[in-house]
């Protein structure tokens, strides 16, 4: 795919505005605020396209509510990850024909990984007809124009055409913190894991140019925003499709010479492009977080060659060696499937023997799901999920005891944080995290959200530290 057929052109990005140029006229004509909820699923990529969709709403003359019943237009943004992540939202979206009835005129939309695939728009075709427009990742570009369908033509807007996707710069954006702002550096993926939807759903990958992003990171920095986290499906691709020639940790440098008091972290990354340059940039920007999510998935060398992940067990060993060998203080953490078609006991439990080794800050662990249109989804599994049930208590079991283990190290310790919001708990009213990303409950007054603090642990627990302001 040629770089020119990437890159949406101005006036393609023109268009759109026109078309929310007219759609703020029409909700003039209500005589109050049009008001609209965007509900997000799924990853950090979700939460930023949403972002760009209220950026477009709140072109469009649009407030925002948490309200079902007092909204004029719903966005329900998607994830395709799990199956019960898809089971929620067709349950949340068939309660709102209970809304749609108390208002016919709610314009409901549902968007995301789990709208472009093309068995579940058919559904939501057939069966929940009060859902007015349904788009993929690659089509929220032009979410004005599609709604301005759903407005003048009264008729329900299917966009889940199988396009390569683009990338569409310049897009308005509502970012929901003024201290944490997420900056996606490219979309799609090449991977093509096993077990994986995204690739099928997100398109391939395509990065953006490099001075677009420092653009966008200056400007936040300016803006006083403290920590920014870069996004991608693999970090680690980044740059592979451009002209000019500029991969991750290049991007990393340029990134780090932007003068301001901030941190920059990313995800994800994939190990079987994760290497030492990376990990020598890292420990050599100091705007960079000492913070790795190096997502391993499994401990068996035969498992992961059934993922097509692209790396075995000794390989991954060796990443995670050279990025502490670079950054002795490192806070890693991982994502495992237990229980992947055909995988044995003894299979599970090398992963458990993994993670025992690596000794990770925290994981984030799942029983595997089967995704229709996978070549995983075809594979024999004659594992029950009782017995997948037990193999996973076990790596709980262990991954809690290390986390418990690592976090009581830090106790008597004075640490550098981010106090970046309020817990709602009296006794431990805001929250934080430290350069790692560990999390760090203390005690002290909201007007502290936003800036840094040293704070010294007093306590801890399986998933947190508590700390007190130094």
């Amino acid at each position: 795919m040629e770089r020119t057929q990437v890159v949406l052109p101005a006036g393609a990005i023109r268009r759109q505005e026109e078309f929310t140029r007219r759609l703020a006229a029409l909700h003039r004509q209500r005589g109050r605020q049009t008001l609209a909820m965007v509900d997000t699923y799924g990853c950090q990529q979700n939460v930023a396209d949403s972002q760009r969709l209220m950026g477009m709403l709140r072109e469009m003359g649009c407030g925002f509510t948490r309200d079902p019943y007092a909204a004029d237009i719903i966005v329900i943004n998607t994830c395709a990850i799990r199956e019960n992540a898809e089971k929620k939202v067709f349950g949340v979206v068939g309660q709102l024909v209970h809304a749609k009835e108390k208002n016919p005129d709610l314009v409901i939309c549902l968007c995301g990984c789990m709208a472009q695939q093309e068995a579940v728009a058919g559904r939501i075709k057939n069966s929940y007809r009060h859902v007015n427009l349904v788009f993929g990742p690659q089509a929220l570009w032009k979410f004005p124009e599609l709604l301005y369908g759903v407005y003048t033509d009264e008729k329900r807007v299917f966009s889940i055409a199988d396009e390569h996707g683009s990338i569409a710069e310049g897009l308005p954006v509502v970012r929901e913190s003024d201290v944490k702002a997420w900056v996606s550096i490219m979309y799609g993926c090449n991977n093509f894991c096993s077990y994986c939807i995204v690739p099928y759903v997100r398109g391939r990958e395509r990065s953006r140019e490099a001075s677009d992003i420092l653009a966008e990171v200056r400007e936040l920095v300016e803006a006083g925003y403290k920590e920014i986290t870069l996004l991608g499906q693999n970090v680690n691709s980044y740059g592979k499709d451009l002209d000019m020639p500029m991969d991750f940790a290049d991007l990393l440098k340029e990134i780090d010479r932007i003068p301001g008091d901030y941190l920059i972290r990313f995800m994800t990354s994939h190990p079987k492009d994760a290497g030492r340059k990376l990990f020598e940039t890292m420990a050599a920007c100091p705007h960079v977080a000492r913070q790795l999510h190096l997502p391993v998935q499994s401990g068996s060398s035969r498992v992961l060659q059934a993922m097509n992940r692209g790396y075995t067990r000794e390989q991954y060993l060796e990443k995670v060696r050279m990025a502490r060998e670079a950054m002795p203080d490192i806070v890693l953490t991982s994502d495992i499937i237990i229980g992947f078609p055909g995988e044995t006991e003894e299979e599970a439990m090398e992963t458990v023997s993994l993670i025992e080794e690596v000794r990770y800050d925290a994981l984030f662990t799942f029983i595997y799901s089967p995704r229709p249109g996978t070549p995983a989804a075809k594979l024999p599994d004659p594992a029950a999920r009782t017995e997948k049930q037990v193999w996973f208590d076990r790596l709980l079991d262990s991954q809690n005891r290390i986390s418990g283990e690592l976090h009581r190290a830090y106790i008597g310790k004075t640490v550098r944080v981010l106090v970046d919001g309020e817990n709602g708990d009296e006794a431990w009213p805001l929250s934080s995290r430290t350069h790692g990303g560990r999390l760090v409950h203390l005690k002290g007054d909201k007007t502290l959200i936003g800036q840094y603090a040293e704070a010294r642990i007093t306590d801890s627990n399986t998933w947190a530290l508590f700390g007190e302001l130094v």
